[in-house]
């Protein structure tokens, strides 16, 4: 790939000097003179310099700029062959590609790649098949992936649902999560609780916190040490 773009950049007149200009900031270089087709040289040069430096993110921003979607989607194609989905997933969403989107999806969840194909289900906003993720997820155990999944899908409804069981089965802090995310105080407030009885007051200041419980929050900051509320808080 390095080969391929070394090709293209020698085409445009500013690929020597992009380096420079990337070290003042591109956002700090003055092309006011230009007319929008050279300013489009100028940064598709600098996009070309950042995938050279494998700043890939940076690249595909830069394209998006200047609205190259051809070049976006090579990239994306290019990291999707050698199971680059992270970048492949971001290029094919800032180019608004769907079909790949979801081809690649599906590709990331028939390897396994739990968290990459939630990435790609939610940027096209596919509620059927991220459903099948989240369900996938709890399947597997992979509990704080299913509770991403249904906050992404907005179900307050199996975040709770979820949180319950996690609740039942003392899994603390995963219900503690998905209560936040759901933003129900009353379980939270029951979580702090339990949190509380085990001794772990960071944990309960952070769901007392969550809850809006102004009393309890209170409580602990005013009676606790600095050493106390730095052990193990939940994320």
């Amino acid at each position: 790939m390095m080969e391929e773009i070394a090709g293209k950049e020698s085409d445009n007149p500013f690929s020597r000097i992009i380096p420079a200009l990337m070290r003042k900031g591109l956002e700090n270089v003055n092309l006011s003179m230009f007319s929008e087709e050279k300013k489009k040289e100028v940064l598709n040069a600098a996009g070309e310099e950042y995938l050279k430096r494998n700043q890939v993110l940076d690249a595909i921003k830069v394209f998006k700029m200047t609205g190259n979607k051809i070049r976006i989607i090579q990239i994306g194609d290019e990291h999707s062959r050698l199971g680059l989905y992270t970048h492949a997933i971001e290029a094919y969403r800032l180019a608004e590609d769907k079909e790949k989107l979801l081809k690649v999806g599906e590709t990331c969840l028939k390897e396994s790649h739990i968290a990459e194909a939630i990435a790609a289900f939610k940027a096209v906003g596919d509620e059927e098949r991220l459903n099948k993720v989240g369900d996938f997820c709890l399947e597997k155990g992979k509990i704080d992936l299913a509770i991403e999944v249904f906050n992404a899908l907005q179900s307050k409804e199996r975040l709770l649902k979820l949180g319950d069981r996690c609740f039942s089965e003392r899994e603390f802090n995963y219900a503690a999560r998905a209560y936040e995310l759901a933003k129900d105080k009353d379980k939270l407030n029951k979580i702090g609780e339990e949190f509380m009885k085990m001794g772990l007051l960071a944990n309960a200041l952070k769901s007392f916190e969550n809850a809006d419980n102004q009393m309890m929050v209170q409580f602990i900051k005013e009676n606790f040490s600095e050493r106390n509320l730095n052990e193990r808080v939940y994320v």
